[in-house]
């Protein structure tokens, strides 16, 4: 009788209205309905808005894309183009040499992305753990890394490995990737400075006793630093390789410092106009391209440039998501 009795009591307060309830509270029940759907309310305009920010330049590239010339100096369209075309799509290819430009571009990035999250692990380790002369000056080193840019040193770099000594021999080291790669086993590749910071945040978030458990079993620095701390700092070490695969996908800095004779997507799209103008002129006898024109073939390449990075990105987080699972972690 008694939990019948509570029912009736239960389903009798739920037929109140709104304003039955809110004269009860005195009040209170309407404000803070007032306060919840106003952070509501202004949360999605907020989020509309960053969205739209982000998003309407791709929206707007993917249009132009499509477009005939003559589409792009049309008034009445705006949107969606009268004479769908893909011809942008096929000088585009041709002008980015893209096959060729899209493999040595994956090949590159996965390749420096490992050397620089394997080397900075180590020396994120190093400053998190260890004791050593002049620590805080090496790591104010590491700060000045990520503060000053790359240009700033970009005369130096040039010259040293243009003219590299080896034993009392000049190499000439550019146009290959041997001084990249010297440089990422050295931690002063792209963003190396970032990665070292952000990992040693992380290890020093790790207890010391998995550590002294590890000695005690037997297992000496480097035996512990993979078998207790990588397998622990995976999704830091995920984060900066996303982060490293990114920023050298879309880097043209280095890339046309170093590796002139590889072609890569960055430096091809960077030259897209004028690769695009020496192609009308040698093919159509056009002397001059018109600017709309130009800009659609550009934001054709842009558009190949980042698709394929956003489809090897989700690829990659599955992955990631899937071997967490596997593990027994959850998501």
């Amino acid at each position: 009788m008694t939990k019948k009795k509570d029912k009736i009591e239960a389903t009798a307060i739920h037929k109140e209205t709104f304003w039955e309830r809110n004269e009860a509270s005195n009040g209170i029940l309407l404000n803070e309905t007032i306060k919840k759907y106003t952070v509501s309310i202004f949360r999605a305009i907020l989020l509309f808005g960053m969205c739209f920010l982000i998003l309407q330049p791709i929206l707007n590239k993917i249009s132009l894309s499509f477009m005939s010339e003559k589409d792009l100096y049309d008034t009445t369209i705006i949107v969606i183009p009268k004479n769908f075309s893909t011809m942008n799509y096929k000088i585009t290819s041709t002008l980015l040499n893209y096959k060729t430009s899209l493999l040595n571009t994956v090949w590159v990035s996965v390749l420096v992305s490992i050397i620089e999250v394997f080397m900075c692990s180590f020396v994120g380790y190093g400053f998190s753990r260890y004791q050593f002369p002049l620590k805080k000056f090496w790591f104010f080193c590491v700060i000045l890394v990520i503060v000053i840019p790359p240009q700033t040193i970009s005369t130096s770099l040039f010259l040293h490995f243009r003219f590299f000594n080896v034993f009392g021999h000049t190499l000439n080291l550019r146009n290959s990737m041997v001084p990249y790669i010297l440089m990422c086993f050295g931690c002063m590749g792209l963003k190396n400075g970032l990665y070292i910071f952000m990992i040693r945040q992380y290890f020093l978030g790790f207890p010391y006793e998995l550590e002294e458990a590890a000695y005690v079993d037997g297992c000496g620095p480097f035996t512990t630093f993979f078998k207790i701390m990588i397998p622990g700092a995976k999704p830091i070490l995920t984060s900066c390789f996303l982060f490293s695969f990114v920023w050298q996908w879309t880097d043209s800095f280095y890339t046309q410092l170093f590796l002139g004779k590889i072609d890569m997507l960055s430096t091809r799209v960077g030259s897209l106009s004028d690769r695009f103008a020496g192609y009308m002129k040698e093919v159509f006898s056009m002397p001059t391209v018109t600017m709309g024109y130009t800009n659609a073939i550009v934001s054709t390449g842009v558009l190949m440039t980042i698709i394929p990075l956003i489809i090897l990105y989700l690829f990659a987080q599955r992955l990631f998501v899937e071997s967490l699972t596997s593990t027994g972690v959850k998501i």
